[in-house]
């Protein structure tokens, strides 16, 4: 059974050859990941070349997704580069303090209007949760803080407020000159750092828009806000990012698991993407492979209906990277071959508004009942593909496109393949028997199974799937 579940990896300087860019692709990766909060935009254009040179020479079809900064907020830099600090002690997050001037007592802050934002008794994270300080008062510019979990704080460590409510906007004017440049580098997914609500999503798919992309938009849920609103920023999103490390710090550690869960469930259910990120994998930073407690937790977000799962510094700086991706991939294929992962009742009492969806849905409640060796959708916007992937099933779907952009869209999608197909008869029959001769020539099908085609009536109309037909190949 081939792999269902898409990995994402972080490129960055351990991908930055041709020879270890090639052997992600054959080790699994489905969709690259563009981290836009480091590098210079010639580090990106390369880090692409190098993938559109790698997906060329291994045949394969391979999503681009850039990552926006956000508003991220942290600490500016200390002296010595670094600092520690003690349980109990006083330390002043200073907004009027010089960049590089943080010290035992002080430090800098990125964003200056964090002292509006806080009051006294409020519960400040530092990092990825190792560091937290409790505010005592704010003064001025000044938010004079007891030191609860001390440690070592080093230079721009991150900054989020326990519970939310930081009023820093979404799109900050570094993300506006980044959607320009992923606009220019033709990405397929833009994901949204720190959105609030739909209408930060919305903002992003305009800008994008105005420069002329089409490129899938994600949303990033990482404040406590984003939870509150989930519904609403899901339905303005192409997809979802569980970005689980700030989200956790904002929720709370034992909060997140539950909230995971909910996310998965709500998008899929909302006929969405949903990937799952942040310290998946982490271990293999620095080790050739992972605890067993970063295997159970890929494999839980794969049994819970993920579309995706990402490798982020594991991948981009790590000394292993592709054995991470070796690695996520044994996990995802141990936890598909679970039967709960292969089966889905959801749908079944559903109103459909778009005859492709009743389509698609007509499609799935036939194939998970007959013998059916695989699904063809042949599309044009890779909608019908999507819809047919909400719904939990070992069969493959085929998305045959002759678009190139559609073929990268559809990585993303749980159980959906790209295969570039052109339609070269204008007899409907004909059409479909070419399409599973093209699976039976790949060694996917193979004489005497059973495949169900979807198409539309008018070759090159997007969203105008009005049929299904179920053939045997060979015949």
């Amino acid at each position: 059974m081939s792999r269902r579940t898409k990995i994402v990896a972080t490129l960055g300087p351990a991908t930055d050859t041709p020879e270890v860019m090639q052997a992600l692709l054959r080790a699994g990766v489905d969709v690259v990941r563009l981290n836009l909060s480091h590098g210079k935009p010639d580090d990106h254009r390369h880090r692409l070349e190098l993938v559109r040179a790698a997906a060329w020479a291994t045949g394969k079809d391979v999503g681009v997704l850039a990552d926006l900064q956000g508003p991220k907020i942290r600490i500016e830099k200390f002296q010595s580069g670094r600092v520690v600090l003690e349980d109990g002690q006083s330390f002043v997050l200073d907004a009027g303090l010089a960049d590089s001037a943080g010290n035992e007592q002080a430090v800098g802050i990125t964003y200056k209007a964090l002292p509006n934002d806080v009051k006294s008794g409020d519960l400040l994270v530092l990092g990825d949760g190792e560091i937290s300080l409790r505010v005592q008062q704010v003064e001025g510019q000044r938010i004079v803080c007891r030191v609860e979990n001390g440690g070592e704080l080093s230079d721009h460590k991150g900054v989020n407020r326990q519970g939310g409510g930081l009023s820093a906007k979404a799109l900050t004017d570094k993300d506006i000159q980044d959607i320009k440049l992923a606009a220019e580098l033709e990405v397929d997914y833009l994901a949204v750092s720190f959105p609030r609500d739909a209408g930060d999503i919305q903002r992003a798919r305009k800008l994008m828009q105005a420069a002329n992309s089409k490129a899938g938009i994600i949303a990033k849920i990482e404040r406590s806000e984003a939870i509150s609103n989930l519904d609403g920023i899901i339905q303005a999103s192409d997809a979802v990012m569980i970005a689980r490390g700030d989200l956790a710090v904002e929720v709370g550690d034992a909060e997140l698991p539950g909230i995971q869960k909910h996310i998965i469930r709500r998008t899929r259910d909302l006929n969405r993407v949903v990937i799952t990120a942040t310290q998946m994998m982490e271990s293999m930073i620095h080790s050739p492979v992972p605890t067993r407690a970063e295997v159970l937790d890929v494999a839980n977000a794969v049994l819970d209906g993920t579309d995706a799962v990402m490798l982020s510094a594991e991948t981009a700086a790590g000394k292993y990277p592709v054995k991470a991706v070796e690695a996520m991939a044994r996990v995802c294929e141990g936890a598909e071959r679970q039967r709960i992962s292969r089966s889905s009742q959801r749908h079944l009492e559903q109103h459909f508004s778009h005859v492709d969806e009743a389509i698609a849905m007509a499609v799935m409640f036939t194939a998970n009942r007959m013998d059916v060796k695989a699904i063809i959708a042949l599309t044009e916007s890779g909608s019908t593909a999507l819809w047919m992937s909400r719904i939990s099933s070992g069969i493959p779907i085929y998305a045959m496109t002759r678009h190139e952009a559609t073929r990268r869209l559809v990585t993303l999608y749980r159980g959906v393949y790209p295969v570039a197909f052109d339609v070269m008869h204008t007899n409907p029959d004909q059409v479909l028997r070419s399409a599973s001769e093209e699976l039976e020539k790949r060694n996917i099908v193979k004489r005497g199974d059973y495949v169900i085609c979807t198409k539309g009536e008018f070759s090159g109309v997007s969203g105008g799937t009005n049929s299904l037909k179920i053939l045997r190949v060979g015949e």
